[in-house]
């Protein structure tokens, strides 16, 4: 059986998570944006914590996007704080239970502190194996791969890659998911219907599931139901059925 077909019989290997809704959630409940950040944040715990019995080895999550600067300062504070809040609270369980922690987006625009924490996180993680979890941050996929075609051009232009021998798997060996294989499934809450230049490249071939729930509704439960509805789907990567 050719290895395509075989991979459409299992399981997600890796799902990436857009997400949304946590705002709308708070409103509902005449709570500020704020408040369903931090749900949404208690909910990431539950969803990482599911990963190993659903068997998906690798998560990635859309945690802050290039674009969602032009948010209020009030709620772009409140969400910076919140993600330092999160690393210090949860490390020590992240360590314990088995899980890589990895940081991919510009640190650039990232204040010194979270950086630092950033930076302890995954080395403090960097020998666990069960779980590789992925936060994107300050990420767009479009500066990703124009941060990597720049790291290329250098590259090329000291000599040491020949520009004949650049191809797909050339560029992504600079992008910041390199060591990442590509999701098999990409996931998003709130009911939008759009992919909010989340892992572009890296997404060619994934498989999507665009959900009404908001992200801080979105339970263990459903999520097993959305991988099971990946389990019934034929994955043919461009090719044919024999």
């Amino acid at each position: 059986m050719p290895e395509d077909q075989d991979k459409s019989k299992t399981g997600p290997n890796h799902v990436a998570i857009i997400m949304d809704g946590n705002g709308r959630w708070a409103q509902q409940r005449g709570r500020p944006r704020l408040f369903g950040h931090h749900a949404g944040a208690r909910r990431v715990r539950e969803i990482v914590a599911a990963c190993p019995e659903l068997g998906v080895k690798y998560l990635t999550i859309f945690a802050f996007s290039t674009e969602n600067w032009k948010r209020t300062q009030t709620e772009v504070s409140g969400l910076m704080t919140l993600f330092r809040k999160y690393i210090e609270n949860e490390a020590k369980a992240l360590l314990k239970n088995g899980v890589r922690v990895r940081f991919i987006g510009d640190r650039i625009k990232l204040d010194d502190k979270l950086v630092s924490l950033m930076d302890e996180l995954e080395l403090l993680t960097s020998d666990n194996d069960l779980v590789h979890l992925t936060v994107a941050i300050n990420y767009g996929s479009r500066d990703e791969v124009t941060r990597a075609a720049q790291r290329l051009a250098f590259e090329v232009a000291q000599g040491r890659i020949n520009y004949k021998d650049v191809d797909a798997e050339t560029l992504s060996g600079f992008l910041d998911t390199h060591v990442l294989p590509d999701p098999d499934l990409v996931i998003r809450t709130s009911g939008e219907a759009r992919i909010s230049n989340f892992l572009l490249w890296q997404s060619a071939y994934a498989e999507y599931e665009f959900i009404d729930t908001l992200w801080p509704d979105f339970t263990a439960a459903e999520f097993a139901n959305v991988l099971g509805s990946y389990g019934s789907r034929e994955r043919r990567f461009g090719g044919v059925k024999a």
